[in-house]
């Protein structure tokens, strides 16, 4: 038996094969998601030092659970994997990018975002205020992520080298080129700035 194979033939058979294999995977796909959902969804997160209940998917990111579930969007989500920063928060008091952190991760833990960093009657951080005064933001899509750096590294190290500094600002990008700015302030906020 002689099969007269065309072009248009060969394709109609590989999309057909493409489809069916996809199927197939969409099944598996829907049984490993029914034995996922054994994971507890509903759970207890310790943000900015409150007690926070949220529905929570199994491999959702804590970038995406502050954002989207608790409405805590002055963390950023900017490369959405692990490389620029924007989405840093402090966990047990150690910067993390959220957007590489499953929520389940941080049941445990203290997690502290952006929005926890100024006093509850609107004072700022020295941090924040040291950053305004430098006017270290230039857009300021980066300012959350370099913030909770800063804050980070001055709660370990309430004076630090210029160096210092630099190496704990090196996780964030900022697309501005404003890092001069951003390091004069940790300076500032340290006391350590010339003024």
């Amino acid at each position: 038996m002689k099969v007269n194979l065309t072009r248009r033939r060969f394709i109609k058979a590989v999309i057909a094969s493409s489809a069916v294999a996809t199927q197939a995977g969409c099944q598996l796909n829907a049984k490993d998601l029914n034995a996922k959902s054994s994971v507890e969804r509903l759970i207890a997160l310790d943000i900015n030092g409150k007690t926070r209940r949220v529905d929570v998917l199994p491999m959702e990111t804590l970038a995406n659970t502050l954002r989207y579930k608790l409405g805590l969007t002055g963390t950023k989500i900017g490369c959405n994997r692990g490389e620029c920063g924007a989405c840093t928060v402090l966990i047990d008091g150690v910067p993390n990018y959220s957007c590489s952190t499953l929520s389940h991760s941080v049941r445990k833990r203290q997690v502290q975002s952006i929005e926890g960093v100024a006093k509850a009657d609107g004072t700022l951080h020295p941090i924040q205020e040291a950053f305004i005064e430098e006017l270290s933001p230039q857009c300021g899509f980066c300012t959350p992520g370099q913030v909770m750096s800063a804050v980070a590294l001055l709660n370990e190290n309430p004076k630090p080298s210029r160096e210092e500094a630099r190496q704990a600002l090196s996780g964030n990008i900022c697309r501005c080129g404003a890092y001069d700015h951003y390091l004069n302030g940790v300076m500032r906020a340290s006391g350590q700035s010339d003024e």
